[in-house]
C-alpha cells in the first residue's frame, strides 16, 4: 500500500531558505542549514554574554548559567549542567511523565487542556523532583515564572516577577556552590518553555488522523529508530514545527559566512524554521517523512548545543505516548503565546477516547 504523508505548511512568519540576508537595523539573517550549522560552530559567533547580578535575583541567575555565559566561563558552566543529568535515565524520566499525563487524563474526566495541564506541569515536574527540589509542584510555577523573564527584553514588571521566583527555587534546591545551584536550576528554566512548545507542536499534528500510519512490521527508518515510535515521530515534529525557531549570535571577529564577509559586532539571527526546510537538506522539506538522516536544527549544534536533548525528549515523548494512546484532538485552532522565537500553546485540547 503507498502511504501518502502529510504536508506541513512553514509557520507564518516564516523566511524562505535562501542566502544570507543584510538589515542596516537589524544584522543578518541566516536561513540555510548549513550556514545556520556553520554560524553555531564558528568560534566568532558568540552568544551575548548577560551580566551578573545581586544575589539570587534573575540578573544573577542569567549571569551564571551557561546559557548566557561568556566563552571562557561556558565549558565549566555546562559541564555543571551535564553533570546533574548524568544520573537521569531518559526511560525512566519517559516512564514517570507517561504516568502523570494519565493520571492527569484520569483526573479531568473529559476534555484536558494540553497547554495548563500538561506541557510544563509533567516534564518540568518530573526534572525537578529527580533533580532534588523540595517541592516539585511550587517549583513548577517559579520556573513558568523565570522562564517568562529569561530572554534578553523581558519588560519590568516580568523580571520583578522573576526575581522573586529565583528566591523560591533556590530555596527548593539542595545548597550548593553558585554555579553549580545556577546550572542545575538552568536546566528547568531551559526546559520549561521549549519542552512546553514541543509538546504542543506534538500533540497538535500526531493526534491529527492523517499522523496515524501503522508501521510495517519491524519496520526501521533512516535514522536507524523504529518506525511509529513516538520519539522517532517527535524528530520530524522538531524539524516541522520547532518550539524555538531561532537563536541570536553576534560577531566578535569578522567571519565569512553564509558566502559573505561579515564584519565583527554584528548581530546574527540563525533562523532553524527556515533551515529546517533547506530542500538541499530535506528533501520535500514540507512532507512529514519521519526517519530522515540528517537532524533538525532544533536543539542547536556545536558547543552551545542544548545539554538535555535526550531528556527533553523522554519527557515529550512520555506525554505524548499516553495522548496518542488514549486521546484525539478537539476541534478548534491553538493559541501561542506572542513571541518572535518561541512557539508555546496558550490553549490547546483533547478529548479521551
Amino acid at each position: 500500500m503507498t502511504r501518502t504523508r502529510p504536508r506541513i505548511a512553514p509557520i507564518p512568519g516564516t523566511p524562505p531558505c535562501g542566502p544570507l540576508t543584510v538589515d542596516p537595523r537589524t544584522g543578518c539573517t541566516l536561513t540555510r542549514y548549513a550556514d545556520v550549522r556553520a554560524a553555531l560552530a564558528a568560534p566568532a559567533c558568540h552568544v551575548p554574554a548577560a551580566r551578573p547580578g545581586a544575589p539570587y535575583t534573575l540578573d544573577w541567575f542569567r549571569g551564571l548559567v551557561s546559557r548566557f555565559s561568556a566563552p571562557q566561563d561556558h565549558p565549566a558552566r555546562r559541564a555543571a549542567g551535564l553533570a546533574a543529568l548524568a544520573p537521569l535515565d531518559p526511560d525512566e524520566l519517559r516512564a514517570e511523565a507517561a504516568r502523570r499525563t494519565a493520571d492527569a487524563l484520569d483526573r479531568a474526566g473529559g476534555r484536558l487542556d494540553v497547554a495548563s495541564a500538561l506541557a510544563r506541569r509533567v516534564p518540568v515536574g518530573v526534572l525537578a523532583g529527580r533533580l532534588g527540589l523540595a517541592d516539585a509542584a511550587t517549583a513548577v510555577d517559579a520556573v513558568a515564572t523565570i522562564a517568562a523573564a529569561y530572554q534578553p527584553g523581558a519588560d519590568a514588571a516580568a523580571a520583578w516577577r522573576a526575581d522573586g521566583a529565583v528566591t523560591v527555587l533556590v530555596a527548593l534546591a539542595p545548597p550548593a556552590p553558585p554555579d553549580m545551584l545556577a546550572n542545575r536550576l538552568g536546566l528547568l528554566v531551559q526546559a520549561c518553555d521549549a519542552t512546553a512548545g514541543l509538546i504542543g507542536a506534538g500533540a497538535r499534528h500526531l493526534l491529527h488522523p492523517a499522523a496515524d500510519l501503522p508501521p510495517a512490521a519491524g519496520e526501521v527508518t533512516g535514522s536507524g529508530r523504529p518506525a511509529g515510535d513516538t520519539e522517532e515521530l517527535l524528530h520530524e515534529v522538531l524539524r516541522l514545527d520547532p518550539p524555538v525557531r531561532g537563536t541570536r549570535r553576534t560577531t566578535t571577529g569578522a567571519v565569512h559566512i553564509g558566502g559573505a564577509d561579515v564584519p565583527a559586532g554584528t548581530p546574527l539571527l540563525l533562523r532553524f524554521d527556515s533551515a529546517n526546510r533547506d530542500p538541499g537538506v530535506f528533501p520535500e522539506p514540507d512532507s512529514f517523512t519521519p526517519g530522515r538522516p540528517t537532524p533538525a536544527l532544533t536543539f542547536g549544534a556545536g558547543p552551545r548545543g542544548c545539554p538535555g536533548q535526550r531528556h527533553a525528549l523522554a519527557l515529550a515523548t512520555g506525554v505524548l505516548d499516553v495522548l496518542r494512546e488514549r486521546c484525539r484532538l478537539a476541534p478548534g485552532v491553538p493559541a501561542y503565546e506572542p513571541h518572535p522565537l518561541l512557539r508555546v500553546p496558550t490553549r490547546l485540547e483533547v478529548i479521551p477516547r
